[in-house]
């Protein structure tokens, strides 16, 4: 895939890569960078570096809930089918207006912003054996969370927790650098999964790749 100018290419990533784009190389580059000997590095294509630090993280402890299924109480009135929703809105708003108030001079933020968010749960007493083996998991214990709540479901609620919190609208977030949904038996394997159920959040303002002239 060759870019000719600078346009903004963070679209173009994939969802579960996380770095970020720093620039464009040009092909008169290529032999002074010693292109040549670079593996992957082509005329166009860009160029990643690691992602730096989040503009805030946030690690919202409680048992997160989906946002989305709604029931139809008559009247024309409908609301939230899951009761965890509201526990897990407030939880992850307290704990967003924490980490904002740790930041001198926070301000809401604007502008296209990518995010992240992994989801920790609890597995359930079955995956685990008996007796003896009581906490060595099965064999047949899932990898990860294939089962409700919905990924996309957990994250809408999350978005809508920090609307007002953090940023101004969450139509801000343009892309997702990786979301997910683990286990606690993955915490200290897997960045940003807790050693409870929760969630870590992080934020970083979406940066126009520089083009080399």
């Amino acid at each position: 895939m060759a870019f000719s100018d600078g346009a903004d290419v963070l679209g173009t990533l994939p969802m579960f890569d996380i770095t970020v784009p720093t620039r464009v190389v040009a092909g008169d580059e290529l032999e002074s960078c010693g292109g040549a000997g670079r593996p992957g590095l082509m005329q166009g294509v860009l160029e990643v570096a690691p992602r730096p630090a989040p503009v805030i993280e946030i690690v919202a402890r409680g048992l997160p809930g989906p946002q989305g299924s709604k029931d139809h109480k008559g009247n024309g009135i409908l609301v939230e089918s899951s009761a965890k929703v509201k526990p897990w809105r407030d939880a992850v708003t307290w704990q967003a207006r924490s980490a904002r108030n740790r930041i001198r001079g926070f301000t809401l933020l604007a502008g296209p912003l990518i995010a992240e968010m992994t989801f920790t749960f609890h597995r359930p007493r079955g995956h685990y054996g008996t007796g003896r083996n009581v906490d060595v998991l099965r064999p047949s214990a899932p990898l990860r969370p294939d089962v409700t709540p919905d990924l996309s479901k957990l994250i809408r609620a999350t978005e809508d927790a920090l609307t007002g919190v953090v940023y101004r609208d969450d139509a801000l977030i343009v892309e997702y650098a990786r979301t997910g949904k683990y286990y606690v038996t993955d915490h200290g394997l897997v960045d940003g999964v807790l050693d409870t159920p929760g969630c870590t959040i992080r934020l970083w303002r979406a940066e126009r790749p520089e083009v080399a002239r």
